[in-house]
């Protein structure tokens, strides 16, 4: 992977982190500002489960977050692009489209076919 596509997905990362962790400050300051003192017992319970959502949003998010600086990690260190259990490239169009992927669309396959075997 030559230094442009190295600084285009540094570049796609921090911006895609940035706006999670924007929106996960969003769902906090939403979640502190909530009227508490909900008199309808449906409406706390509707409240309720939409608090569930956004806070398993913000889980999902923090979890995103964290791969995102496995691979910002992984372009310092040189390893970026490259599968963790093949070493071979991963390939631009398959970062592109996720750009956290630490194995080769073969090596992906390979562990999903695996899972499906374990899991039938």
């Amino acid at each position: 992977m030559n230094p442009r596509h190295l600084a285009y997905f540094r570049n796609k990362l921090k911006e895609w982190r940035e706006q999670l962790v924007e929106e996960s400050r969003q769902t906090m300051d939403n979640l502190r500002e909530e009227v508490r003192d909900v008199g309808d017992e449906a409406e706390r319970a509707t409240r309720e489960t939409e608090n569930s959502l956004e806070l398993r949003t913000r889980d999902r998010y923090r979890k995103l977050i964290s791969k995102i600086d496995k691979a910002l990690r992984r372009i310092e260190e040189g390893r970026y692009g490259f599968c963790e259990e093949t070493d071979e490239e991963i390939g631009v169009d398959r970062l592109d489209a996720r750009p956290i992927a630490t194995l080769s669309l073969d090596a992906q396959e390979r562990r999903e076919h695996l899972q499906k075997q374990m899991g039938d």
